[in-house]
């Protein structure tokens, strides 16, 4: 009994327990990985219309990143990209005469992940393109649309259905991949397990803890995609 009495004051949202840093991470771990995930969908978006687009050297230059980052693990390129950025930026400006900058460790690991994910939207958002039947386009064209009102009434609303799948795999994994920003200094839900952990000795409990809300961020994250999917396939019919 009174070992239970014990972990629950250690899980106590208020000190001397170590609940209320363990929420704190979690909604860290959510920020981080929103922003990164607009970011990537951002440079993602970009780099589908950029692959689809038939000029051979922007072609090649996105595919050059896109299969860059996705040869190279998330940790080396997460350490290269922040440590690699932040002196190459100081590098620009003192050529300028201007002085060096501290990259704020949210931003600098919202950037970094938004730059990995972007390479994995374009290739999510890049198939669901290709997926959409060329005859809708043809008839798009044929009405005399516009490249971007042809993008916004026939392209955009097509894309969606087929990406979701593909997005919501990205959000799990971008979930994932924040629990490396620890390693550049910002506490997130892993960090925050961590240091629980090594203050109490209690390793045991903090990572289960932290291992239960990542599963029910994971829970209902996957009944939000569900749910979007069901409203962006309504009226299409259902695949046998």
């Amino acid at each position: 009994m009174s070992s239970s009495n014990s972990i629950l004051d250690m899980l106590s949202i208020s000190p001397p327990g170590w609940g209320g840093v363990l929420i704190t991470g979690a909604f860290a771990t959510l920020f981080i990985s929103f922003g990164a995930y607009l970011f990537g969908m951002v440079l993602g978006l970009f780099g589908a219309l950029g692959k689809s687009s038939g000029f051979a050297p922007l072609q090649y230059a996105l595919n050059v990143y896109t299969t860059i980052v996705r040869a190279v693990p998330e940790l080396i390129l997460i350490v290269s990209l922040y440590y690699a950025g932040t002196d190459g930026l100081n590098r620009i400006l003192a050529m300028a005469d201007l002085g060096p900058v501290e990259v704020n460790g949210l931003v600098a690991a919202i950037a970094v992940l938004g730059f990995v994910q972007g390479a994995y939207m374009t290739e999510v958002l890049r198939g669901a393109i290709l997926a959409i039947p060329v005859g809708q386009l043809e008839a798009a064209k044929a009405f005399g649309m516009r490249p971007s009102l042809r993008f916004r009434r026939i392209v955009l609303p097509a894309l969606i259905p087929n990406a979701l799948p593909g997005f919501a795999n990205l959000w799990m994994s971008v979930i994932k991949d924040s629990a490396l920003i620890a390693v550049v200094g910002y506490q997130e839900l892993a960090l925050a397990a961590r240091v629980a952990a090594s203050n109490t000795k209690q390793y045991m409990v903090f990572f289960l803890a932290a291992a239960a809300l990542y599963l029910v961020i994971t829970i209902l994250s996957n009944l939000l995609f569900s749910a979007l999917e069901a409203y962006f396939r309504r009226g299409q019919r259902p695949v046998a």
